[in-house]
């Protein structure tokens, strides 16, 4: 199954007769907030206009739990999640297409809950609501309850440990911008740097300027020049859990199984934990 559709791909499924499920998970991670600004609001994007027939999906609130320990952006309560699914319309026997504005990180973080708790069919709109050449909708979407009970470990998942291990032993991506990873500049978490072996690999390196991901080929041979392979065991890690995800979904386009990991935000929030700094994995 491919884990990304095209919005041409999608109008046809639409006007079929198994038409998806589809969520808009509209989120922008803002350091703006931080100094006053408004937070920018999904649900208010969402209300100017969505694909017809999508419901909104609260990133921070139902793909995610309370920040703390495990990071900004821990993973949900699994009941939680699975509820938050079903009063959005979700069943397990029907297909999934989530979309966000089109950076592809929260649909991408949506993609990957609703596989890690074993959806069989769920994929992410390429380009995400910039893709959409159809008008779009107001309605409010009040769907019909769905059936979806998520099972955990429809994918891989580690925690800070097996990510130190994987570092060493395998391949471990930092999917942040490279100046994050070489610790030059950190605005969001309390230390700058990377896990160490971590090599960087950022999530704006899978797109081209469209936001659509690169064809998998493409994908495929710049993963493997960082080491990514089918041979190797590879995982991902991001600031809080949310652009990793997109890593992930760019290496499941290029065909090369993942393990996603939590995050520098649950890292560096340990100061026993070691951190690297500068263009090397160390």
């Amino acid at each position: 199954m491919n884990a990304i559709i095209s919005a041409s791909g999608l109008t046809k499924e639409l006007a079929g007769g198994d038409p998806p499920v589809l969520l808009d998970v509209r989120w922008q991670l803002s350091t703006a907030a931080a100094g006053g600004a408004p937070p920018f609001d999904g649900r208010a994007e969402y209300a100017a206009g969505h694909l017809p027939g999508a419901v909104f999906v609260d990133l921070d609130k139902e793909l995610a739990s309370t920040p703390g320990a495990g990071g900004r952006h821990p993973l949900p309560d699994v009941a939680e999640f699975g509820a938050a699914m079903r009063r959005a319309g979700v069943s397990s026997g029907r297909p999934v297409v989530v979309y966000d504005g089109g950076q592809g990180w929260a649909a991408a973080r949506a993609w990957w809950l609703l596989r890690w708790t074993s959806h069989p069919n769920v994929r992410v709109l390429d380009g995400g609501l910039t893709s959409w050449e159809a008008p779009l909708s107001t309605d409010v979407v009040v769907p019909a309850e769905g059936d979806f009970a998520p099972e955990p470990g429809g994918s891989g998942l580690l925690d800070a440990d097996g990510a130190a291990a994987l570092a060493r032993s395998g391949v471990l991506l930092d999917a942040r911008a490279g100046e994050r990873y070489r610790g030059e500049v950190e605005p969001i978490d309390p230390v700058g740097g990377h896990i160490p072996g971590a090599v960087s690999a950022p999530t704006a390196e899978n797109v081209a300027a469209d936001g659509r991901f690169l064809p998998a080929e493409e994908l495929r041979r710049r993963f493997e020049a960082l080491g990514a392979t089918e041979d190797e065991a590879v995982g991902v890690y991001c600031g809080s859990g949310v652009s990793g995800a997109h890593e992930v979904l760019a290496l499941a386009v290029a065909g090369i199984p993942a393990l996603y990991v939590g995050s520098w935000s649950e890292w560096s929030a340990d100061p026993s934990r070691p951190v690297a700094t500068g263009p090397e994995p160390q």
